[in-house]
């Protein structure tokens, strides 16, 4: 091992703040990773580090092997280190690991020590030829893989492999998805079926109205939302090969990059609909104001963030340092989509509502203004569900229920793809559609001036 001496003077972040974020983001936001990892620890001193949470059945298993291991002390002056206080554990209780990590800062006791830490090895077992060790879970539950260093004015570095699984009873085989997960290729293979078949439905309904006499109804969002649900497809197809690939073999096996791909993409273009519609663009005006075409924007940039951070979220895990922050960026970029999408909106209604005042045409604003409350309403809902209580219902259902959180969000999604396209399909007497001349022109004069 190689220990060198190196004085570090930054503050260290207290770890059982950082520790209970982590965890509780793993809680709440889904993960799409492998359950076969590496994870390359750089010079870490945090004294408890989170790696992963795995629903294990009544036969799993936890098999860890670690090389390249050194570390490096801040005191020039320290001792070498007792081996004995550093280690991998997992704990099954996370309110007693938060409440020992708190402790840790007042008390000399190690958390290796404590009786909720069923320890896989400590550090004095490492030997050049056993650096693999594992550990079979005989108890039902959702445990926390840590590691923990009861010195930590020693910063470690190490390279980690881990893998966690169940074995299956029946068949004897390896299953690298948590139980609570196990369902979620067969859940993404029956939304796939169903985005696959409104997909068809809709671009039968827009050749169908394109070849009528009155083919100016479908326009060009209508080719849009077509683009949506086939990208949308493929998101969730790819979503169900990747989880199918992790459960049999912990690796997604490249779907991870396709899914990403078409998550983008779903990404963009869902927002990208919401604003277009939002603005009546294609149906209630040819053209986009400026400030609309600024917020779209706007969106496109705070979408690209949000992908890469997702990425760099499932491909690393809460072991690495900036896990967190990344947590925090991607929370940060979807919250301000979400506002920025509601703007043009809520412009709208604005507008409407002034026009119904002025144009001598209240009826008609009337039942356009309604319509768009309605859309703004529903959006809303929408995105309160998809973010905050879905992700709160599935949190509060148990590890073997982790499949619900995602039924949730995309039976949701379902729901507003179902009620969006309903209201908005290509039909002559949609209210949406019935735009007069002089109303067209009248918007064309507006646009050159200040809106």
């Amino acid at each position: 091992m190689l220990i060198e001496n190196k004085l570090l003077t930054s503050p260290a972040p207290p770890p059982q703040f950082i520790l209970a974020i982590s965890i509780l983001l793993l809680t709440l936001l889904p993960q799409c990773s492998s359950e076969i990892k590496n994870t390359h620890i750089v010079a870490d001193r945090r004294s408890l580090i989170l790696f992963e949470q795995f629903g294990f059945s009544g036969n799993g298993h936890v098999d860890i092997s670690v090389k390249n291991v050194s570390w490096k002390s801040r005191n020039p002056n320290a001792k070498p280190p007792n081996l004995s206080n550093m280690g991998f554990f997992i704990a099954r209780d996370i309110s007693v690991i938060l409440t020992a990590a708190a402790a840790m800062d007042t008390t000399s006791s190690c958390i290796l020590s404590r009786q909720f830490a069923h320890v896989i090895f400590r550090f004095d077992t490492l030997t050049a030829n056993n650096s693999t060790f594992n550990a079979s879970i005989a108890n039902p539950g959702s445990y926390s893989l840590m590691f923990g260093n009861c010195q930590p004015e020693f910063e470690i570095s190490m390279h980690v492999h881990t893998e966690m699984y169940n074995i299956e009873e029946s068949s004897g085989e390896k299953v690298y998805l948590p139980v609570g997960q196990t369902l979620l290729p067969y859940l993404y293979l029956g939304f796939f079926s169903i985005y696959a078949s409104f997909t068809l439905f809709w671009a039968f309904l827009c050749f169908c109205k394109q070849r009528s006499q009155n083919a100016v109804v479908v326009g060009k969002i209508h080719l849009i939302m077509a683009a949506l649900l086939l990208v949308k497809s493929m998101k969730l197809i790819c979503a169900a090969e990747d989880k199918l690939h992790v459960s049999t073999t912990g690796s997604p096996h490249g779907w991870d990059v396709a899914f990403y791909a078409f998550g983008f993409l779903k990404g963009i273009m869902l927002f990208t609909v919401i604003v277009l519609i939002g603005t009546g663009w294609s149906f209630l005006k040819p053209y986009l104001h400026e400030r609309e075409k600024n917020v779209l924007m706007v969106v496109f940039p705070l979408q690209v963030l949000e992908n890469i951070a997702n990425v760099v979220i499932d491909e690393t895990g809460p072991a690495t340092k900036d896990w967190v922050a990344w947590n925090q960026i991607f929370l940060l970029m979807d919250i301000l989509c979400c506002f920025a999408v509601l703007m043009p909106i809520m412009w709208s209604i604005k507008s409407l509502r002034e026009a119904s005042k002025n144009d001598g045409k209240a009826a008609r604003n009337l039942e356009k203004l309604t319509l768009f409350r309605q859309f703004y309403l529903v959006l809303v809902v929408y995105l309160y569900f998809t973010r905050v209580a879905a992700t709160a219902i599935g949190s509060v259902m148990g590890y073997r229920f982790e499949w619900v959180r995602y039924f949730l969000g995309e039976a949701a999604s379902l729901v507003f793809y179902g009620f969006v396209f309903y209201n908005f399909q290509p039909v002559e007497k949609n209210p949406y559609f019935r735009v007069e001349e002089e109303e067209v022109g009248g918007q064309l004069l507006a646009k050159v001036e200040s809106f």
